[in-house]
């Protein structure tokens, strides 16, 4: 039977840089969310493990190893003791190395899928060690709901309830490099600040984001400047309350009330800068 997955774009509402442990990992404290937007994996049962990529984003992308995707459904078959196969296709619409969990919200669709198309029932400990195993962002990824990250992404707490609340996302088609964006950060570690006021409306979101922010954004605008341009578009568009950097970068996303003014405002970017890519989605609860 085949299974379909959505892989919605993960989105940080606000990321902190809290320390840093001594194998060089960097400790965070992030608000992590979902758009209504993102790839879509689906899988059949097969004799063999393979993948095809296909979509809009699909250019460039590996279909062996290299891919995310294709180790997350070898390290699943090897926890559960698969024998059997499937055959896993991508649709690829988020862009890549684009700070909203692109390649971790595939792998986490995939596993769900496969867990689904091979019966699969692990133990939750299990789970999310080997979705940690694959990445700092699978564990959020595989939740698939609003959630506090701390740790270096693997400790996860519930957030108050979220108001309903649109997003435009935009991305100028830079990609960036994790490990690039953190080692240029400079300055000081930042208190945690989690969200412990449920907010009252999408406003009252965004005022409450105000008094937190992206430790990354200034090491990420030092490489791509077209950060910068983007985060003063968005917040320049009428209905948007707040603009910020998602994750290392380069994406960033408006926070507006109304879907008609998300929309209004994609369009507007669209046309600002037909070369980037632009969509306005829901914040999914």
């Amino acid at each position: 039977m085949i299974q379909s997955e959505p892989a919605p774009a993960k989105v940080n509402l606000y990321l902190h840089v809290t320390g840093k442990r001594a194998d060089g990992y960097h400790l965070l404290d992030s608000l992590a969310v979902f758009a209504g937007i993102g790839d879509t994996v689906t899988v059949e049962p097969a004799g063999t493990l393979s993948l095809t990529v296909d979509g809009p984003g699909a250019a460039g992308l590996p279909c062996d190893d290299g891919n995310i995707v294709l180790r997350a459904a070898r390290a699943l078959a090897l926890a559960a003791d698969v024998r059997g196969g499937a055959a896993i296709r991508l649709t690829k619409v988020l862009p890549v190395a684009s700070g909203i969990g692109g390649g971790s919200t595939d792998a986490a669709a995939a596993l769900r899928a496969l867990e689904r198309l091979w019966r699969v029932d692990l133990p939750e400990g299990r789970r999310q060690a080997l979705a940690l195993g694959l990445g700092a962002d699978l564990p959020v990824c595989l939740a698939g709901r609003p959630a506090r990250m701390s740790g270096i992404g693997e400790i996860l707490a519930p957030v108050p309830p979220l108001p309903p609340a649109w997003l435009v996302l935009a991305n100028p088609r830079v990609p960036l490099s994790t490990p690039a964006v953190f080692k240029a950060r400079a300055g000081c570690f930042s208190d945690p600040a989690p969200l412990e006021t449920t907010p009252r409306d999408a406003a009252h979101l965004a005022a409450l984001l105000a008094a937190r922010r992206n430790d990354l954004t200034d090491a990420a605008i030092s490489l791509v400047p077209a950060v910068a341009t983007a985060l003063d578009l968005l917040a320049a568009q009428p209905g948007c309350l707040l603009s910020r950097m998602s994750g290392s970068g380069a994406t960033c996303l408006g926070l507006f009330s109304a879907r008609a003014d998300a929309e209004s405002a994609a369009q507007s970017l669209t046309q600002a800068q037909p070369a980037w890519w632009i969509r306005a989605a829901p914040l999914l609860s």
